[in-house]
Parts: structure tokens; sequence; C-alpha cells
């Protein structure tokens, strides 16, 4: 069997307890349909790298926010598998899924700074759009195979969601 992808998902709160949300290209293994496309910051973590390090890393690389205070971070790792693909080959087809931590934060900046366009340099961008959205929502925005670990998150962060001055 192949192994799991050492990953860190982001729920970045807003002062209104929503969360950042961006809507997702459709590139394989993670296949996105219609109606699924959105989902939280996530990304590796590179070999020895502390999860929050990660967590602050992959969310300047994704939305270009660089500034967020830190409210929790989830002790259990959290697995999903990849759906079948039957595409190209991918820079994540040696995986069968992805083995994650989660990082809560709170955003307290402006929206202007928030950059999904190209915040990572050369690669190309992880998002197409974004929003903010209550955390719940997510479940009917996210594709079915990743509702199990928003799931666990919902549980883990939900009582942060509430609004801050």
């Amino acid at each position: 069997m192949k192994p799991y992808r050492a990953n860190v998902g982001i729920c970045l709160f807003n002062g209104r307890g929503e969360v950042f949300c961006g809507r997702s290209w459709s590139d394989g293994p993670e296949i996105v349909a219609p109606g699924s496309e959105w989902q939280m910051p996530q990304g590796g973590i590179d070999p020895n790298e502390d999860i929050v390090v990660a967590a602050k890393r992959e969310l300047q690389e994704e939305t270009g926010i660089s500034q967020a205070d830190v409210l929790s971070v989830t002790d259990e790792w959290w697995t999903y598998d990849f759906p079948p693909y039957d595409g190209p080959p991918h820079r994540l087809a040696g995986f069968n899924g992805q083995r994650q931590k989660w990082v809560a934060m709170r955003y307290h900046g402006d929206e202007t700074e928030i950059d999904i366009g190209n915040p990572n340099g050369e690669d190309p961008p992880e998002f197409l759009d974004w929003r903010w959205m209550a955390l719940p929502d997510l479940l009917d925005n996210v594709v079915a195979y990743k509702q199990p670990i928003y799931r666990n998150v919902i549980n883990a962060f939900g009582h942060l969601s509430g609004s801050r001055p």
C-alpha cells in the first residue's frame, strides 16, 4: 500500500467567526466535482517541520496571509484516501491519501491583503476564488471524501467560531 502524505490543514477564522474557504482547481488525484469545490487551505509538511510553522507557511503560500493568531492545534492525525484516479501522472500519485493535523487561527487583517492570485511565486495558484463561510456550511461544499475530516474539524474547532472584537 502507498504511504499517506503528511499534511496540515488551516481553519482560519475571521472576526465574525466565519472560516476562509478557497474554490479549488480540479486536478487529480484530488478530483473536485462541481458543487464541492470549496475547501480550507492545506498543504504538505516538510521533513522535521513543526506543525504550526508548516501551517503558517502554507497559509502564506495559498492566500498571501502572513499574520494570523494561532488558537489551537489538533492532537490527533486524521487521514483520508484519494478517490480512484485514472488521469496522467500527478505529484501526489505516489500517496494513498493524506494524513493531517489541523491548526485553527484567527485573522485580524484587512481583506484587501488576501492574495490568492499567485502568492506562492512560480507555482500556480491553489484557488480560483475565495470567500468566508460558516464552518458547518463547509460540509455541503467540500468533496465527499473530505467530509469526515471536516466533521472532525467542526467538532474540534467549532467552539472557536464565536465572533471577536
